[in-house]
């Protein structure tokens, strides 16, 4: 599947220190994305390589109508 601006992505590089966590791409160029993580009261925007990021389904665990 295609990774574009606005996919929520998952790091699944193991020898990083964002594995596992979740984020949204904010912008992509030449192989990279730019990923924004929000947790708590801290906001990081952190660069991958298209390669070190997996598609996640951001509507997982949401209840419908809601």
């Amino acid at each position: 599947m295609l990774i574009l601006p606005g996919s929520a992505v998952r790091v699944t590089n193991v020898e990083d220190t964002y594995y596992g966590f979740q984020g949204l791409v904010q912008r992509i160029s030449d192989g990279n994305a730019a990923v924004l993580f929000e947790g708590g009261n801290w906001d990081k925007l952190v660069t991958f390589r298209l390669k070190e990021l997996e598609l996640v389904d951001a509507t997982a665990g949401r209840k419908k109508g809601k």
